[in-house]
C-alpha cells in the first residue's frame, strides 16, 4: 500500500491550515462557535480536538446521539472525548425520533438502509437545532476517503456547514489525531457508522481503508491507469474498478442538487 502520511513539517502546516479554516469559517458566518456530533470514532474525535485548539473548549458544543444500534463502548468513548476536552456536551437519544418516523411510515420498518439513513438524518436535524439555537456552525467529520466513494448519508452526516478534515485521507486523519495526543486505542479503533447492528465500515466497503486510500491516491486522484495501479499496489483490477464505480456513482452526493440548464 501507499504511505500517505505527512512529514513532520507538513503535518504541522496541515494542522495550522485546518485550524485557520475552522476559525475563518466561524468568523465569516458571524457565529459564536461550533457544534459537532461525537461518535466515539477517530474522525469526530480529530475534528473536536482541532476545533478546541482553535476556538477554545467553551466555544465547541458536542452532541452524543445514541441510537438503538449504538454500542455502549462507542457512546462511552464519545463522552470520554468531551470530558477529556472539557467541552460542554449533551446526550440526546435518536431512536424515539426514528420510531416516530416509522410510525408515520411503517412500510420502511425492517429496511436497514432506509432506517439507518433516517438515523443519520435525525442526527443532522439535532445538530442544527442546537447550532441554530446557540448561533453556532455545524462542523462535519467526513474525510476525503469516504467522500470519494460516497460513504456517507446525503443530508445526514453530509449535512454540515464545513468539512475541516475533508481533504485528508483516512490514514492522514489517524496521523493528525496521533499528533493531537488522541489515545492510541481511539486512533486504531475499528471504524463504524453504526447505522445498523454489527455494521463496520470496512466490511461494508469490502476492503480496508489503507487499500481504499492507496487506490484513490494513485488512480482516482492520481494519474495511473487501472492496470498500472493494480501492478503497483498488487491489488486485483476488479477491486480498483469497484472503487472507480463507487466514485462515479456517488458524484451526486458531493455536488449541490442539480437544476435544468437555463433556457436561452
Amino acid at each position: 500500500m501507499i504511505d500517505l502520511r505527512f512529514s513532520e513539517s507538513e503535518l504541522a502546516r496541515r494542522r495550522e491550515h485546518i485550524q485557520a479554516f475552522i476559525r475563518d469559517t466561524v468568523d465569516a458566518a458571524g457565529a459564536d462557535g461550533a457544534v459537532l456530533g461525537l461518535s466515539g470514532g477517530i474522525d469526530s474525535t480529530t475534528v473536536a480536538n482541532l476545533a478546541v485548539e482553535e476556538l477554545g473548549a467553551e466555544n465547541v458544543h458536542g452532541l452524543v446521539l445514541p441510537a438503538r444500534v449504538s454500542s455502549e463502548e462507542n457512546m462511552s468513548d464519545a463522552e470520554r472525548v468531551a470530558v477529556d476536552l472539557d467541552i460542554p456536551y449533551d446526550v440526546i437519544e435518536v431512536e424515539p425520533i426514528v420510531d416516530a418516523l416509522l410510525s408515520a411510515y411503517p412500510e420502511a420498518e425492517g429496511d436497514h438502509l432506509a432506517v439507518g439513513n433516517a438515523r443519520a438524518r435525525t442526527r443532522a436535524v439535532l445538530n442544527y437545532l442546537v447550532a441554530n439555537h446557540e448561533n453556532r456552525l455545524v462542523l462535519g467529520t467526513g474525510n476525503r476517503s469516504e467522500a470519494a466513494v460516497g460513504y456517507f448519508t446525503k443530508y445526514g452526516d453530509g449535512a454540515v456547514d464545513c468539512h475541516p478534515i475533508g481533504n485528508l485521507y483516512k490514514q492522514q486523519v489517524r496521523q493528525v489525531a496521533s499528533s493531537l495526543g488522541v489515545p492510541e486505542g481511539l486512533v486504531e479503533k475499528t471504524p463504524t457508522a453504526e447505522l445498523w447492528a454489527d455494521q463496520t465500515d470496512e466490511s461494508e466497503l469490502g476492503f480496508g481503508y489503507d487499500t481504499l486510500d492507496s487506490i484513490l491516491a494513485t488512480h482516482i486522484d492520481g494519474p495511473l491507469s487501472v492496470t498500472a495501479t493494480s501492478r503497483l499496489l498488487e491489488i486485483d483490477e476488479e477491486t480498483i474498478e469497484r472503487v472507480r464505480s463507487m466514485y462515479e456513482a456517488s458524484e451526486h452526493k458531493r455536488n449541490a442538487p442539480p437544476a435544468p440548464e437555463p433556457l436561452e
